[in-house]
């Protein structure tokens, strides 16, 4: 959808973004947590995203896998957000609510709508209310923006209902997170950009 913005309007709102200080992982009230080591083997820390995982490619979500998950942990949630879409708060690319609650792995094309041959875990609702992984459609001129996977570890606790979205995952989350991990991925249309190193591949 945002690939139709013209050049000129996204080079006009390259200041206007919502803040990396929004992102769900820096929100006061989710608790003191250790860290969880959340990693792709599709793409770096800090790298940009191949085509493939975007609105330009096959807009298929990214493979996951993390360790470090503490004991004591009921179950996971990712969180995929862009604080530099040009809104008032982060878009939300994809929520995973119920997750097991130990080391594991997404695989590629594993967000999709309930039903639908995803991975275990409820899929709630991106910023366009769909359930599912909203692939990255920066505007042209726009800048680089970051794409911020957050995954979260929780004590038991309350539930936010089905296809929650974040405002409801948030609310849920507050004072029960045990651990978090963050992966940041790039991407943007328009300018020159490498593709950078490989991250880490998964455990057998």
């Amino acid at each position: 959808m945002l690939e139709h913005v013209p050049r000129w309007l996204g080079a006009a709102l390259k200041g206007v973004r919502a803040g990396a200080d929004k992102l769900a992982i820096v929100q006061p009230g989710l608790g003191s947590f250790a860290a969880l080591d959340l990693r792709s083997p599709a793409f770096a820390n800090g790298a940009r995203l191949p085509v493939r995982f975007t609105a330009d490619g096959a807009g298929v979500s990214p493979p996951l896998f993390w360790t470090g998950v503490p004991d004591g942990t009921d179950s996971l949630v990712l969180l995929v957000e862009d604080p530099d879409a040009p809104t008032p708060s982060p878009l939300v690319h994809a929520i995973m609510w119920g997750l097991p609650g130990a080391d594991g792995q997404l695989a590629e094309g594993a967000i999709v709508a309930d039903g639908a041959g995803g991975e275990a875990g409820d899929v709630g609702r991106n910023s366009f209310r769909r359930e599912g992984w909203l692939p990255p459609d920066p505007p042209t001129g726009h800048g680089e923006h970051r794409y911020a996977f957050q995954l979260f570890a929780l004590a038991p606790g309350g539930d936010p209902g089905e296809t929650p979205n974040r405002s409801n995952a948030v609310a849920v989350m507050r004072g029960r997170v045990l651990a978090a991990g963050l992966l940041t991925g790039t991407y943007s249309r328009g300018e020159a950009a490498g593709i950078g190193p490989i991250g880490a591949t998964a455990p057998a």
